[in-house]
This record gives C-alpha cells, sequence and structure tokens, in this order.
C-alpha cells in the first residue's frame, strides 16, 4: 500500500477551478425599445430634473435647498434645521433604508434599475456614446478598426460630451452646500474645487468605464440583496416550461405541435443586457433589474406570433408552479413585507409630527467654568453661565428669559431678561443668577437644580416655551 506522500506525489497536478484574476470582456450593449425603456427614460428624466434643478429654486429669498455646513444650517425648502436636529436626519436615513428593504423584499433588484445614479448615469453615457460612436455593430467594428479622422472625431466628440455632463454634474453637486449664486460668480475655494472636479471624476469614471463593474463588484446592495430575496420576491426571470427546447422556429402556433419552445436562442436578451448575463441562466446576483431583456424578448415574441411574457417580472414560485398572476401578486403581500410597510408607517408619522411640533428655538446651558461660584456685595452668592441659543424662524423674534430653583433665586440685575435674534441666527448669551445672602447661608455646601425657561415675548402659550436644565452651586 502506498504512503500517504506517495499517493499524493502520483495524483496529477490541476490548475485550480476558480482564477484568482481574469481580465472583464468590455460589454457593447445594444439599444432596445419598449414599455421599460421608456419608464427608464422616464425615471432618468425625473431623478436628473431634481438634482440639477433644486438648486435654481428660491425659497423666502435665499436658496430653496442648501447644506451650509459653514453656518451649520440646512435649508429645506420651509424648514431651517440646525445641528440640534440632527435626530431628524437619522430617521430619515433609517426611512431610506428601510424603503430600500421594503422595495427589495417586494420588486427585486428594482431600484437597481431604473433609480440608482449609477444605472442612470451610465445610461445617459451610453445615449451619448450610441449617438457619437453608432449603434453596438458599429462600435464593436470601429474598436478593432484602425484609428481614421471619422474614429477620432466620434471618440473625440464622445469625450468632450462626457467631460462636460461631468463637470456640470461635480457643480451641481457642490451648489448643495455653496449658494449656487456664489459658484456662478467663481471665485471658487480650495475645497470647492476639489470637490467639484472629485466628484466629476467619479462620475466620469463610474458611468464612462467602469459601468457594470460597480454593480457587480463595488457596490455593497449586490452583495447583501440574497438576504432580502425569497421565492416570492417580483424579480426578472426567464420561463424555461415555455422557452425550451430552444430552436429556431416556423412563425405562428406550429411549434408547439413540433415540440418546440417559444425561445429562437437569437441571444438578444443578452447583447441588451447592460451586465453582460444570460437572464436564461436564472436568477443572477449581477442581474440589475433594468428589464431591457424583458423589452428585447418582448419585441422578438411579436415578430414569431408568440405571445409575451417569455421573459417577464415575477416570483420564482410563480415560474416554477405556474400561477396566474391573480394568485402571484396576492402572495406579494406576505409578513415581511407588511412589517416593512408598517415600520415605515409609523417611522414616516414621527418623522412628520416631529417636525411640525418642533421648537424653532432651542438653547443649551454652559457653565462658566472659570467662575464656578462667587460672594457679591450683600452676601449674596451668584453663578454665571453662558448660553448658546439657536433660532431657526426666518424672521426676528424677541424672546424672554426665566428661571427656578431656590427660592429667591433670580437673574443678576446687570443680566438680560430678554434678547432678540435675528432670522435663522444664533447666539452666545452670558447670564448670571444671584441667590439672596439669607438662602445662600442656609444651602451652604450644596448643589441645586434649576431651570431656564425660554419663551416668545407676549406669548402664554406653555408649549412654546424651550427649558434646559443646570446646577447652582453654593459654596460654604
Amino acid at each position: 500500500m502506498p504512503s500517504p506522500s506517495e499517493s499524493l506525489a502520483a495524483r496529477p497536478r490541476t490548475s485550480p477551478t476558480t482564477p484568482t484574476g481574469y481580465a472583464e470582456i468590455k460589454i457593447y450593449a445594444r439599444a432596445t425599445r419598449g414599455r421599460f425603456e421608456r419608464l427608464r427614460w422616464l425615471m432618468l428624466w425625473i431623478t436628473q430634473a431634481v438634482f440639477y434643478g433644486l438648486p435654481w429654486l428660491s425659497w423666502n429669498g435665499r436658496q430653496a435647498v442648501l447644506f451650509d455646513l459653514d453656518a451649520q444650517r440646512f435649508y429645506l425648502f420651509n424648514l431651517v434645521l440646525s445641528p440640534q436636529d440632527l435626530v431628524y436626519l437619522s430617521v430619515l436615513l433609517i426611512l431610506c433604508a428601510l424603503g430600500l428593504f421594503f422595495v427589495t423584499t417586494l420588486a427585486g433588484r428594482i431600484w437597481c434599475g431604473f433609480a440608482c445614479p449609477q444605472t442612470v448615469y451610465t445610461k445617459l453615457f451610453m445615449w451619448v456614446e450610441l449617438r457619437t460612436e453608432g449603434d453596438r455593430s458599429a462600435r464593436m467594428r470601429r474598436d478593432v478598426g484602425p484609428w481614421s479622422m471619422e474614429k477620432v472625431a466620434r471618440k473625440a466628440a464622445k469625450q468632450l460630451l462626457w467631460v462636460t455632463i461631468s463637470l456640470w454634474t461635480g457643480f451641481s453637486f457642490v451648489a448643495y452646500f455653496t449658494p449656487l449664486t456664489t459658484l456662478a460668480l467663481g471665485g471658487w475655494s480650495a475645497w470647492e474645487s476639489f470637490w467639484v472636479f472629485f466628484y466629476a471624476l467619479m462620475l466620469y469614471g463610474n458611468a464612462g468605464f467602469l459601468r457594470e463593474q460597480v454593480c457587480k463588484h463595488m457596490c455593497p446592495y449586490a452583495r447583501f440583496q440574497s438576504a432580502m430575496f425569497d421565492r416570492d420576491t417580483l424579480i426578472i426571470g426567464y420561463d424555461s416550461r415555455r422557452g425550451d427546447p430552444r430552436s429556431a422556429r416556423p412563425r405562428g402556433p406550429k411549434a408547439a405541435a413540433l415540440g418546440q419552445g417559444d425561445c429562437i436562442d437569437c441571444t438578444l436578451c443578452v447583447q441588451v443586457c447592460p451586465t453582460g448575463i444570460d437572464i436564461r441562466d436564472g436568477l443572477q446576483s449581477n442581474c440589475i433589474g433594468c428589464a431591457a431583456c424583458i423589452d428585447a424578448c418582448d419585441d422578438v415574441m411579436d415578430k414569431i406570433g408568440a405571445p409575451r411574457g417569455l421573459v417577464r417580472y415575477a416570483t420564482q414560485n410563480a415560474m416554477d408552479q405556474g400561477w396566474g398572476r391573480r394568485k402571484m401578486l396576492a402572495r406579494l403581500l406576505r409578513p415581511r413585507v407588511l412589517v416593512y410597510g408598517a415600520l415605515l408607517l409609523v417611522l414616516t408619522a414621527g418623522l412628520v409630527i416631529g417636525l411640525a411640533a418642533r421648537n424653532p428655538l432651542k438653547f443649551d446651558v454652559i457653565r462658566d467654568r472659570g467662575v464656578q461660584a462667587r460672594i457679591v456685595e450683600g452676601g449674596a452668592v451668584e453663578n454665571v453661565y453662558r448660553l448658546h441659543l439657536t433660532h431657526t424662524l426666518e424672521r426676528p423674534q424677541r424672546y424672554t428669559i426665566r428661571v427656578g430653583g431656590p427660592q429667591g433665586l433670580q437673574l443678576s440685575p446687570d443680566s438680560p431678561h430678554s434678547v432678540r435674534l435675528e432670522a435663522a441666527a444664533e447666539r452666545w448669551l452670558p447670564l448670571a443668577l444671584s441667590l439672596p445672602a439669607s438662602q445662600a447661608v442656609r444651602l451652604a455646601g450644596q448643589n441645586q437644580p434649576v431651570e431656564f425657561h425660554i419663551q416668545p415675548e407676549g406669548s402664554t402659550n406653555p408649549d412654546a416655551s424651550t427649558t434646559e436644565a443646570s446646577r447652582f452651586i453654593v459654596p460654604q
């Protein structure tokens, strides 16, 4: 019996079945037409009209949507948010995540196929490529052919348009953080210039060259989507029960009598796919759900006189068990979808109510560390504080200041009893609280709670008052 080492040496050496690296084949996606292609273009127009258009809108004499990091103000139409309102941003981010989970569980990667910025800009860049270099066959022929003046001119025109779109997109992105009027006048700071060109470079590289590689290898969403899919998730699938066996077939119903499937193996579904997959191989992580293969297949089915839907939106259970549309749609509303939907409704309602009920004034009380407590004329004890006031109304407002705490505690005579805040402004306000000598003797060595109450001048509504707590130190 040979030893283990001899047996190992006698075995033929084989290469690993999974390569450690490989060169990606360039994908030349064929242009397609159909109802989903029109929907993709509609989503492109809507999303880009919002992205490019919002910085141009004015509201109350300012930019309607502006994230002013220098002033620490976030303007969203009628809302003015400060750093103290970050809880609303947190809820909004949770809502976005839940919305993505909800849509993915319900309809797969429909976000990727129709609204993801990578997909949208890749679609736009591919349209530029189609108009400058021609259709799929023309691009393939030109790329392998020799260089000529026409080839140089076409490729230069494409690159020029790509760069123009990228720079305009980078400019529009920075306009969300720096007022558009300031950017338009030039004189950009170093950071503004960096972000305009950095964002433009990322768009130029991702949409112009990397394209499907971003979706296949860089985007984390494609990696964890399988955790949100189940057999009742709406996906794009090939009906193998109807399509196989694949072969060229005559027009009309004669194919069924010959035992042939509806798929004529034309591979158009592969040629139009922006990630280069074959949808007939089943569910794949590289499928972005753009439905280009559905449009291509429906067009072929129309030409051969077969019903549409060989490639269609359906669930795995519906495909495998031949369910009708009604039963398939009924199974879409399953417990996980209902839980996501309920959470979305609750959080959305909470966010809206919270924003509607929020107080326009926020303030923090900070003790003056340089002066813990001091004894003034007459034996009274004073503590000094600094109030950081943040006012989010877009009009000036005067506020009155009151304090609560041990008996006899009051604002010092030289401290203001009211303060005027300009529109959407913040202010630091020093204040001193005074405790009479008789009370100071009784409370010597103690640390007493105090409250600051600030409310709009003339208001009698207790809900309009903002309260913050602090401590009052009485020395020995």
